[in-house]
């Protein structure tokens, strides 16, 4: 297994993953990168517009229009609504209230305590599987897990005394591409199966199509879940961190970065003092207390965290209020902790935490006006739209039927990904298209639910157009202040396509054996 030495590893595989690294850090900022693609897009618009472009959505009643942005509506629509793209940027609203209480947690020093009670420790060998076992699971706190697992992943090998890096990348690895499966039924699984069951309505009765429910893809997503947990942590162990050592990356972090977790940097031999053992059993206390009073408030008869009729799942305010919890989390413990561990003594000591928390975002923050400016054009205009129903359409017609229909379906998938990031906007184009398509071809709807998971997540950590990925690239400037767009995806590309192979040969399996993709769900009708 990995060690602190430097392993010979493939080199060829370095060379070709080094000639992708200088392709893409030859790419103008970030900022100047999505400011030059919404000048494009914003041209394309103009010129689809002037031939009267529009693409017919299945199921809607009128054909939906290319919007022009060079034009009096167009032009209106960017003058007012500039602050609201940018404010109203559903990364920031995610991401940014989490900044600040991790900021507190980290800065008082109990993520470094806790990472190092935990894990300081456990087996080296076993933690790329745990990094993999819990991010493969990361879809539970929905959008959040992008900002949450990969700095702790980072802890957790740096207590280890293994490449920090290498668990903040595959971290963020786990959790982006295989987003769309977990162990455990989530939020996404309710997402995905109400569209489907919403598209179901305009099939014949006569195909005898079984209900989608949020357990139609169970069996499938665990079986695709662990082969993936292994694969991640393979990858990790034997092909992100040898690549990591030889090629020299920092451990530690930049000149300018240290101090901003002075309370992080106290033991840095692993060892725990009695007084910080005293800060974390207090902090654990401090969060069962926090968890016990959200689970009575939430359960209480008449909650207002309850859906209508009563319950938290799938869909409920209490699920939409998962930032709010993790906020109360973070903080709260931090708070304790710092108390006991002499780190925080003041309410300036809090904001001055959380201010260092946000400090280390400030290089996102410029970077997501562009590009939600640039999202934001791509949604009004109708672009995205009238090119994943174009692209679904050449599929059709090209009547490969069966199993390279599905294989195609995927890839056009994985393609589609890389310009529509959001896996239920996107499932909502497709399903419309693909679900009738292919159930009149024999195969059930939740298995053409379950072939778009693949697609929908294992190349979106490789897009620029990821809102998260800018995020992972702030985190990791803070070791490698030359790191550039370029430098993530040679390190991210090796987890995209081994996760696009695995998970498509478990769904090859399923189909080969005839197996049921889910409880009541098989593969092909009747």
């Amino acid at each position: 297994m990995s060690s602190t030495t430097t392993p010979a590893g493939p080199r060829r595989l370095d060379r070709v993953l080094d000639l992708v690294e200088r392709a893409g850090n030859r790419l103008p900022h970030p900022l100047v990168l999505f400011a030059g693609l919404f000048l494009i897009t914003a041209l394309l618009t103009t010129l689809l517009a002037a031939t009267g472009a529009e693409v017919q959505v299945p199921g809607e009643e009128e054909p939906q229009p290319v919007r022009s942005f060079f034009s009096g509506e167009g032009l209106t629509w960017f003058t007012t609504t500039l602050g609201e793209n940018y404010i109203g940027f559903p990364p920031l609203v995610n991401v940014l209230p989490i900044v600040l209480a991790v900021g507190i947690a980290e800065g008082s020093g109990l993520l470094s305590a806790a990472i190092r009670r935990l894990f300081g420790s456990a087996p080296r060998w076993l933690l790329p599987y745990v990094v993999a076992l819990v991010g493969v699971n990361g879809n539970l706190m929905s959008d959040t897990s992008f900002v949450v697992i990969p700095p702790l992943a980072a802890l957790v090998f740096a207590a280890a005394g293994r490449h920090p890096l290498a668990g903040m990348i595959g971290g963020f690895a786990a959790v982006g591409a295989s987003f769309s499966t977990t162990m455990i039924p989530s939020p996404i699984d309710a997402n995905f199966s109400g569209i489907t069951a919403s598209v179901m309505e305009s099939l014949p009765a006569s195909l005898g199509a079984a209900p989608v429910t949020v357990v139609s893809n169970y069996w499938i997503n665990l079986a695709s879940s662990l082969v993936l947990v292994v694969a991640c942590g393979f990858i990790i162990d034997r092909v992100l961190e040898p690549r990591l050592e030889r090629a020299g990356v920092p451990r530690t972090l930049a000149p300018e970065d240290e101090g901003a977790t002075a309370g992080s940097e106290a033991s840095a031999d692993g060892s725990i003092s009695p007084q910080e053992r005293r800060g974390l059993r207090w902090a654990a206390l401090s969060l069962l207390a926090v968890v016990l009073l959200i689970a009575a408030l939430a359960t209480v008869p008449g909650s207002p965290w309850q859906k209508d009729g009563g319950g938290l799942l799938p869909d409920s305010p209490f699920m939409g209020s998962i930032v709010f919890f993790l906020v109360v989390a973070f903080s709260v413990t931090g708070i304790v902790y710092g108390a006991i561990a002499g780190t925080v003594r003041s309410g300036g000591d809090v904001a001055g935490l959380m201010g260092q928390g946000l400090r280390s975002m400030t290089g996102f923050l410029v970077v997501a006006f562009a590009l939600a400016q640039f999202l934001a054009l791509f949604s009004w205009s109708g672009i995205g739209t009238y090119l994943a129903v174009h692209g679904a359409a050449l599929l059709e017609h090209a009547d490969l039927g069966g199993l390279p229909v599905v294989l195609g379906f995927v890839v056009l998938c994985a393609l589609t990904n890389l310009l529509i990031t959001s896996g239920t906007s996107m499932w909502g184009l497709m399903a419309v298209v693909f679900v009738p398509m292919l159930a009149l071809s024999g195969l059930e709807p939740a298995f053409v639910q379950a072939a778009f998971r693949i697609g929908d997540s294992s190349t979106q950590i490789i897009t620029p157009l990821s809102p998260y990925l800018i995020v992972l690239l702030g985190m990791v400037r803070r070791y490698e202040p030359g790191a550039g767009l370029g430098t993530l995806v040679a390190r991210l590309l090796p987890f995209t396509l081994v996760f696009l192979t695995a998970w498509t040969a478990v769904l090859l399996v399923f189909w080969g054996l005839d197996l049921p993709v889910g409880p009541g769900n098989g593969i092909r009708l009747g």
